[in-house]
């Protein structure tokens, strides 16, 4: 397991596919890890090289105290890109990893070629709920909202159908560092990208989950109209869309990211 020493912390991530392979970046949401991203990793690896990386705070990677930024976040991924020696890739960053990515192509645009933003938004939530969930995590843990949040990443249907997801969705949402949460939750309520985003220059495709609540489709609709060219795909899905529709993501990620600009 391969960490980075960067920005003063240790950083895990991991690589697959071929090193002569174009680079792909994926980002975890609030609350995972890479490991979400694997029903992708077997079809990606063909056509690109991956690299996921746990966020700050999250997963195998560093806890520092929070709050932390968005910027710093992107931060921490243009510091292991450049000790990796990837001058340029794509990127693909679900929920709080699309907020990092575009930040990241908002300020460092050379180093973006295409661009995936999956459901997400140029800014997410109120202050007052962000403020809410800070002070449960750090008061009483994130077993306090465990169920709630895990609720809002399946369909309830879906979810019915398949509690191993859901149980091993919690499981990694449980193993996430309440301090690690609680300062990524803060990056999340200071961001504010709605403006910026209109300045973005890469290829974009937005991906939106129908029955997403915490960044529902309108959220993906205003990228789409903001961001200059901007794709729009909608799947039957909530908020962790690669996982509810794994087969579909997949084939709209590399179909977008393979056919010519």
């Amino acid at each position: 397991m391969p960490f980075a020493t960067l920005n003063g912390i240790k950083l895990h991530y991991q690589l697959d596919g071929d090193a002569a392979l174009p680079v792909l970046v994926l980002s975890n949401s609030l609350g995972t890890s890479l490991a979400m991203w694997d029903p992708q990793i077997p079809e990606l690896s063909k056509h690109f090289r991956v690299l996921r990386y746990d966020t700050r705070g999250h997963g195998q990677s560093e806890v520092t105290p929070g709050p932390y930024t968005i910027a710093q976040l992107g931060s921490d991924v243009i510091a292991l890109l450049d000790q990796l020696d990837i001058k340029q890739a794509h990127f693909c960053g679900l929920s709080m990893g699309g907020s990092t990515f575009m930040w990241l192509a908002v300020n460092h645009p050379q180093r973006v070629t295409k661009l995936i933003l999956c459901n997400t938004g140029a800014k997410i939530g109120t202050p007052d709920a962000w403020n809410s969930r800070i002070d449960t995590v750090r008061r009483d843990g994130l077993s306090a909202i465990a169920a709630a949040v895990v609720s809002r990443w399946l369909t309830p249907e879906y979810a019915e159908q398949h509690p191993e997801q859901v149980q091993a969705l919690t499981a990694m949402l449980l193993a996430t560092p309440a301090e690690g949460y609680a300062g990524a939750c803060a990056a999340v309520r200071d961001n504010d990208l709605r403006e910026a985003i209109a300045g973005i220059r890469a290829p974009t495709l937005v991906i939106a989950g129908s029955g997403d609540v915490p960044t529902p489709p309108a959220d993906a609709q205003f990228m789409r109209a903001t961001i200059p060219g901007a794709l729009y795909v909608e799947f039957d899905a909530a908020h962790i869309s690669n996982q509810q529709q794994p087969r579909a993501f997949t084939q709209a990620v590399v179909q977008f990211l393979t056919e010519a600009s």
